[in-house]
């Protein structure tokens, strides 16, 4: 089995992770706002690790095995970084969407609003499937198992939170699982994307790891540690950053 398909499933199973995290809600649990500012902080400490440990250290090695010097090697690092912010932003402006705490961004008042917050979950979870799919299409599954991992470790307490934020607007528990499940497949996406483009082209690699790298920067900065730290939740959030960025540290190094 190719390297791509693999990356693919990786991706995908750690897409459906936000479903099962979701699962929950069909039981007669009520989360505080405390404990759900930790799981959301959780999920921005993996996504802050794994861009660290998984991407940009190994594309910066991935750099300098193609003959390119330390500080080129940086330069690539730096310019795919701030690429990979450009895109989120250009996606953040051109692509209606709302956020249960935050409200609406970039218009949408056509839109229902739960077509704006499956927006704003799929401009999140694209750049994950994409760091999946990029160390899968490295040719070293041992590279991409610690992230899908971890990224699917992340993804379990975000899919409660997003289906939680969906049952609280009115929606019912039904509705909230298919959503979650719906959300979850454009890991999958990323993934293939990402594995596609670093298959053939071994040297985009350190390029696609930047740009990923960059992408999940954004999304923890702009979207995952404003929304742990609403309602004065600062402390909680970060609680849930530093366990969740150990945690997914812990797993890169042991299994990297």
């Amino acid at each position: 089995m190719s390297n791509l398909v693999i990356g693919t499933f990786a991706s995908l199973g750690a897409g459906l992770a936000t479903f099962i995290g979701a699962l929950p809600i069909l039981l007669p649990i009520n989360l505080t706002q405390r404990v759900q500012g930790i799981m959301l902080g959780f999920g921005g400490g993996v996504m802050l690790a794994a861009t660290s440990f998984s991407l940009v250290l190994p594309g910066t090695e991935a750099a300098m095995s193609l003959g390119y010097s330390k500080a080129y090697a940086a330069l690539i690092m730096v310019v795919g970084i701030l690429f990979g912010g450009l895109f989120l932003q250009l996606a953040h402006k051109l692509l209606p969407h709302e956020h249960f705490i935050k409200g609406k961004e970039s218009g949408g008042e056509s839109l229902k609003r739960i077509w704006l917050f499956i927006a704003a979950i799929t401009i999140h979870n694209f750049p994950e499937g994409l760091a999946v799919g990029v160390n899968f299409g490295n040719n070293n599954i041992k590279d991409g198992l610690p992230v899908a991992m971890g990224i699917g470790l992340q993804n379990i307490p975000e899919g409660l939170v997003v289906a939680l934020s969906l049952v609280t607007e009115g929606y019912s528990r039904g509705y909230a699982l298919w959503i979650s499940l719906l959300t979850g497949l454009v890991e999958p996406i990323g993934g293939l994307v990402g594995a596609s483009v670093v298959s053939i082209a071994n040297f985009v690699l350190p390029w696609a790891m930047a740009f990923a790298a960059g992408a999940m920067l954004f999304v923890i900065s702009d979207e995952i540690i404003p929304e742990s730290h609403r309602k004065g939740l600062e402390k909680e959030g970060t609680i849930g950053v530093m366990v969740g960025f150990v945690v997914m540290m812990f797993l890169d190094i042991a299994l990297g």
